[in-house]
């Protein structure tokens, strides 16, 4: 015996540490292929499709006479803008789905790193964290808590709130009500 008291129950699971996944590692042969195969169905299944349609709707919003055409280039650049566009937002969508398929991924570093902050995120409130003594206790309200003499002299250096005026026309003519606080006869040195 080493002079430590084990408290662990003998039969108690022990949980298994979360790997780190940094930029120096390295993917395991069946993470590259899954790699591959997200690469390969988000392009196919979602980039292509909304990069087609978005296209698609913009040319017709421009021989519609919604959107105007570039004079010199015509509708080119608002095609290759809706092009780009529709090739990120079909990479975007596909990212839930790749995380799945890593996540069903057995002996794998990075589906066990998906996996366990799955579940430190789904976790209750200060299931993997103790709760400081100094954090409220009242619910609605931040854990972030302040002295009330900060709070006092929050209020000393803020002027009060003043609602701005709406003003549909913002033109000069139309004043908008927007004015300098400029705290005046105080020094804070």
């Amino acid at each position: 015996m080493n002079g430590r008291a084990d408290f662990r129950e003998p039969n108690a699971e022990v949980p298994r540490p979360i790997p780190h996944i940094g930029a120096d590692y390295i993917p395991t042969e069946e993470e590259r292929r899954v790699f591959a195969e997200c690469n390969d169905e988000s392009f196919w299944f979602r980039s292509v499709p909304l990069a087609a349609t978005s296209m698609l709707i913009t040319q017709g919003l421009i021989s519609k006479g919604i959107l105007s055409s570039h004079p010199k280039y015509g509708s080119i650049p608002k095609l290759i803008f809706a092009c780009i566009m529709g090739y990120f937002a079909g990479k975007l969508s596909y990212v839930k789905t790749c995380q799945e398929k890593f996540k069903n991924l057995e002996n794998s570093p990075l589906g066990e790193a998906l996996r366990s902050g799955q579940a430190r995120r789904s976790s209750p409130p200060g299931h993997y964290s103790q709760k400081s003594k100094y954090d409220s206790n009242v619910s609605g309200h931040s854990s972030f808590v302040t002295s009330p003499a900060a709070d006092n002299i929050e209020r000393e250096m803020l002027p009060p709130y003043e609602p701005i005026p709406f003003s549909a026309s913002m033109n000069e003519s139309t004043p908008t009500g927007i004015t300098d606080h400029i705290a005046q006869g105080r020094n804070f040195s």
